[in-house]
């Protein structure tokens, strides 16, 4: 079921410091805020109209193509529509709300990115620092932080090494583990660092690895010392079996034929995964970005910015996003994941601050309509008449 939030922006604006008084904590960062004018165009009236053609959206979805999970758009700043459909556990028929929280899958590298950029403002490390100056078992010689950041390390896929190296998969493998087996095996890398972009899961559960080298704390604690906790994202947490078994507030991956996912012996790696959030808290994070409470803009655009150097692609990459030109116009960031059962995608546009946040449980091929999503959110642009017909186009693709 859907619920509306916010349709009069006069309204948003003047609650604002009430309900999203976790995201500034200070007028000096109120000031520093980067700001976007609201268009005239964009009435109250507008806002209320793309909120029933996003239901209308989402509806669909649910009823005719399975989509199981939760959602919230905004746009200058304040949320347009948000919406919960379907169960948290198909087993207990358990509700879906927009405070359940999901395993974000991939969608947890942008946060392992931010933990880098705050100690690389602490002055606890540098991106062009190496590997073996934190972790110094570690075997491979020219690989720097920047480098993991930017998938272009080189080295091999821990999630496919790890299946032939751990003697034990109903033993949970963490972090350290993955170093031993590297330190000890010496997995063959895919290609000499910095020549390639290949995506990576290991460099980014290496960066857990380094963040907790680098502060002298647990990167779980890190997370929650230095980034949920300030931000009030009160549902978001890494992976623990305790913390996934709370019934009622964690959603349960699901295979396709909506069959409960078990535990796997790399859940527990983290970095590149095991962060569970919220629709709700994401908007928090989201938010936040626009601030400087975490690091200065400058250090943040860095993140922002691409990094490939083959022959450019339509994609781009920077430290924990992609970023994506659009037939719009605008470019935007964003990020999709998928591990055990959840489906994540957060998408971000600084044009006009809006975004769009999909969390699912049940990965069945539902989300595959994303591009045509974003599309009818950020459309081409119009011909004459193009506008009239941006609703109908969208459903008849979606």
């Amino acid at each position: 079921m859907a619920s509306l939030f916010c349709l009069s922006l006069l309204s948003c604006q003047e609650s604002k410091k009430e309900d999203q008084s976790g995201n500034v904590s200070s007028e000096e960062q109120e000031d520093t805020r980067q700001r976007v004018a609201v268009p005239a165009s964009f009435t109250p009236a507008k806002a209320e109209r793309l909120s029933n053609q996003l239901d209308s959206i989402f509806t669909k979805l649910h009823k005719r193509n399975g989509f199981n999970g939760t959602v919230l758009v905004t746009k200058y700043d304040q949320v347009i529509y948000k919406g919960a459909f379907g169960y948290a556990d198909f087993y207990r028929k358990d509700t879906l709300t927009t405070e359940t929280a999901f395993q974000l899958a991939s969608v947890s590298k942008q946060f392992t990115a931010m933990a880098i950029m705050m100690l690389k403002e602490q002055g606890k490390l540098r991106y062009d620092d190496s590997v073996q100056q934190y972790i110094p078992t570690f075997p491979y010689k020219g690989i720097t932080i920047r480098q993991l950041l930017t998938h272009r390390s080189g080295l091999s896929n821990y999630t496919y090494f790890s299946d032939q190296l751990w003697p034990d998969r109903n033993k949970a493998i963490t972090n350290e583990d993955v170093l031993n087996l590297m330190a000890v095996h010496k997995p063959r890398p895919y290609y000499e660092p910095n020549t390639h972009f290949n995506y990576s899961n290991t460099g980014y559960a290496l960066l857990a690895s380094i963040v907790t080298k680098a502060s002298g704390m647990p990167f779980p604690v890190f997370m929650q010392k230095h980034i949920f906790g300030p931000l009030k994202m009160r549902n978001t947490f890494t992976y623990s079996e305790n913390a996934t078994a709370l019934t009622g507030k964690v959603a349960t991956g699901h295979t396709g034929r909506r069959q409960k996912r078990t535990t796997d012996y790399l859940d527990t790696v983290l970095g590149d995964k095991g962060l569970f959030s919220t629709v709700e808290d994401l908007y928090k994070w989201d938010q936040a970005l626009y601030t400087q409470k975490l690091v200065k803009r400058k250090t943040l655009e860095e993140a922002f910015t691409g990094t490939r150097t083959e022959k450019r692609k339509k994609e781009d990459y920077g430290f924990g996003w992609r970023i994506l030109p659009l037939e719009s116009g605008d470019t935007v960031v964003y990020h999709a994941g998928l591990w055990h059962g959840y489906t994540t995608y957060l998408l971000r546009n600084p044009k006009d601050h809006s975004a769009l946040i999909v969390l699912s449980n049940l990965p069945n091929g539902s989300l595959r309509h994303l591009k045509e999503l974003r599309s009818f959110l950020y459309p081409p642009q119009p011909d004459n008449g193009a506008e009239a017909n941006q609703t109908k186009n969208a459903n008849a693709r979606l």
